[in-house]
């Protein structure tokens, strides 16, 4: 009798305890033929006994490579069967609560079953909304006083610099692929070693035989030393030695008192390069192209980057030439003769074949003359020879 109140006592007793906890799950116990509620075992573990009228659920931790991912009255765990595919990077490994959770790599979405890499938005569009793993690019045009320079997956639309806010002119205008380039409050990195004229007078196709020396004699008055001289007829060809004493001459003196008489006329040219260059209305992209098809080695980007911001045509020509010519050593005459014209836009290559006839021209020879009978002192006249373009 004792015993049986006792039993009687532990049943409702174990149930007045898992009454008030939800998470349970109904046994038939075959011992006692009474219907029990057992507890249910928590994430990461499985069901080893069930319950008992004198015992509670016995729970077992989930074996390797195993999970149960929520409260359960499971008798074993599930398998970790998830693998992840080509392009695919395991965003949650396999633990003991959770299956293995895979996704696309950066970069890539899940395009139906594969991942395809995101879509890349062109110059003038910019990104809208950045894909993710399970969506793509969404691409938009860029709006007025917006741009976009880059073909990216990422780069949303920027806004034009304001020149105007920055105290600044406007040096070329912003497009949907290019921003707004602001006139630098100094233009002094427009300034050239030797003007178009200068070249073109110094290194005209036929000097004359005392041509160089002539030219020695009038400069070892100025700062020029022999030791320089002796140098550039060490270093350069006879063709070549008239160029760079004058180039030399040019740097160390703060006047052209030696050709005052000619400084006139070496204007008159300039103004002739100014009047070919002047009108012509040139984009970024067009200068890029220009540069491009100088032969030999090109202009580093920075320095064209900067000569864009600095220079307005017609400088911003010259100087982009100066700085060909500097970089190759070599002469702009030779350059614009070899220049890549199918490359260009119709209206600049008639630009710049017209600057090198002109450099090479009737202008130039008549220049030259002059210059040999100031500055020789004789009746010796060069052989006109044809133009160079």
């Amino acid at each position: 009798m004792y015993q049986l109140i006792s039993c009687t006592l532990l049943v409702v007793f174990h149930i007045s305890i898992t009454e008030g906890n939800s998470l349970k799950y109904p046994h038939y116990d075959p011992y006692t033929l009474t219907e029990l509620q057992c507890d249910q075992c928590p994430p990461g573990t499985f069901v080893r006994d069930d319950c008992t009228v004198e015992k509670r659920t016995e729970c077992a931790p989930c074996p390797f490579n195993y999970f149960n991912s929520e409260w359960n009255s499971y008798k074993d765990c599930q398998y970790c069967s998830s693998v992840c595919k080509e392009l695919q990077v395991a965003k949650q490994e396999c633990s003991s609560t959770s299956n293995r959770m895979c996704e696309c790599m950066d970069g890539f979405f899940l395009d139906v079953e594969f991942c395809s890499p995101h879509k890349e938005c062109p110059p003038g569009y910019g990104v809208i909304q950045q894909g993710t793993p399970h969506s793509n690019t969404i691409c938009g045009e860029c709006t007025r006083g917006m741009f976009s320079n880059v073909t990216s997956s990422t780069a949303p639309c920027q806004i034009h610099t304001d020149c105007r806010n920055l105290g600044r002119k406007i040096l070329h205008k912003g497009s949907a692929t290019h921003d707004t380039v602001c006139k630098e409050e100094s233009t002094t990195s427009c300034d050239i070693d030797v003007t178009l004229c200068e070249e073109a007078l110094f290194r005209f196709p036929t000097p004359p035989e005392n041509w160089i020396m002539t030219l020695i004699q009038r400069f070892s008055s100025t700062s020029v030393t022999s030791q320089q001289i002796n140098k550039i007829q060490e270093t350069y060809s006879a063709e070549e030695q008239p160029f760079y004493l004058f180039k030399l001459y040019k740097s160390q003196s703060k006047a052209d008192d030696s050709f005052t008489p000619l400084i006139k006329d070496l204007k008159e040219c300039e103004r002739g390069v100014s009047n070919l260059l002047g009108p012509l209305n040139l984009t970024r992209k067009n200068v890029m192209k220009l540069m491009q098809s100088l032969p030999r080695k090109h202009v580093k980007q920075e320095d064209i980057e900067k000569t864009l911001k600095t220079c307005e045509n017609p400088k911003l020509v010259v100087k982009l030439l100066n700085l060909w010519r500097i970089k190759n050593k070599g002469n702009t005459m030779e350059g614009l003769k070899q220049l890549k014209m199918g490359k260009l836009p119709k209206v600049l290559r008639r630009r710049m074949k017209k600057l090198g006839q002109y450099l090479t021209g009737d202008a130039m020879y008549s220049l030259y003359q002059k210059i040999i009978l100031e500055i020789n002192g004789n009746q010796t006249q060069p052989v006109k020879t044809e133009a160079l373009l």
